[in-house]
């Protein structure tokens, strides 16, 4: 599933070609995703300026207009396709997060392309998601924090309001693995399994240890890692695994600085030659990649 570097990447790639532009047309290729779309979603969108983006999670809000936001979940294989419509040359500068494609309206449909959004600047944004697990709604901007999605998240990871303390007073009663603390979305919002384990690995933390006992000066190394290894990710477009790629169609190049993650057997970069390697181990279900020698 894509986690938060790879959906900000993907929301700054449409908040590139979007923000400013009206919807002209929307087409709505089946009832839903993982939920029903809500009821008249092309009337709702048709007509509305784009006044930007925000992301919640792994959540990303497009603002329009007429007071709306327009919520959209990647899932676990979704992705969004920008392109030209039109045959003009390509820029030679493209926006970050940007595909543009000269061939215009003689491109075929993308599989599994569920809902289609094309604006007055000529632009193409194509929802895919073979699996169906992802979900698009639509609420009053000025509400987005009671919707059912939303309302119950944790602190977003870069922002201030997630620190040392915070994160503190979120487990300091939590008789959970540490790793499965940080994955609730209550605890801090956004995290999933890749960076967790990057996180926990870098901070020297177990993902064993029980969250109660991280609180406190092991909470004081673990958020700046945190906070450091998201923003080199969505520096690095996110990590290409299985399905995601990027609004441009490229690939993201993050997993190829992955210290832990999926490198069983592998000598941990932190050790010296007495390395055991990394381990994997599995927690609620999910593979756990750490090191057993520098992660007490």
């Amino acid at each position: 599933m894509p986690e938060l570097p790879e959906v900000e990447t993907v929301m700054r790639g449409l908040d590139a070609v979007l923000t400013g532009t009206r919807i002209a047309r929307v087409a709505v290729n089946r009832a839903g995703l993982r939920w029903p779309f809500p009821e008249r979603l092309a009337a709702r969108l048709e007509g509305q300026r784009v006044l930007g983006f925000r992301r919640r999670a792994k959540y990303m809000l497009m603002r329009l207009e007429g007071g709306e936001s327009a919520l959209i979940h990647l899932g676990m294989s979704g992705r969004m396709v920008a392109r030209r419509m039109d045959a003009a040359p390509l820029p030679r500068m493209a926006p970050q997060g940007v595909f543009s494609d000269a061939r215009g309206h003689n491109n075929p449909p993308e599989a599994h392309e569920h809902l289609v959004i094309e604006t007055d600047a000529g632009w193409r944004i194509g929802f895919v998601d073979p699996r169906r697990f992802g979900a698009v709604d639509l609420m009053v901007t000025a509400e987005e924090h009671t919707h059912r999605l939303l309302r119950d998240l944790g602190p977003e990871p870069l922002e201030d309001a997630f620190s040392a303390e915070a994160l503190s007073l979120r487990i300091v009663r939590s008789r959970a693995p540490i790793k499965a603390a940080l994955l609730d979305q209550r605890v801090v919002a956004g995290l999933g399994n890749i960076y967790v384990c990057e996180a926990l690995h870098r901070a020297g933390i177990s993902p064993k240890r029980l969250a109660y006992s991280v609180a406190g000066t092991r909470a004081a190394r673990l958020v700046p890692e945190i906070k450091a290894v998201l923003t080199e990710s969505i520096a690095a477009g996110g990590s290409s695994l299985r399905d995601y790629v990027r609004a441009d169609g490229e690939l993201g190049v993050f997993q190829e600085h992955f210290l832990v993650y999926g490198r069983e057997g592998e000598r941990c970069a932190r050790c010296d030659g007495l390395c055991p390697g990394i381990r994997r181990i599995t927690q609620a279900g999910r593979s756990t990649f750490y090191c057993a020698r520098v992660q007490r």
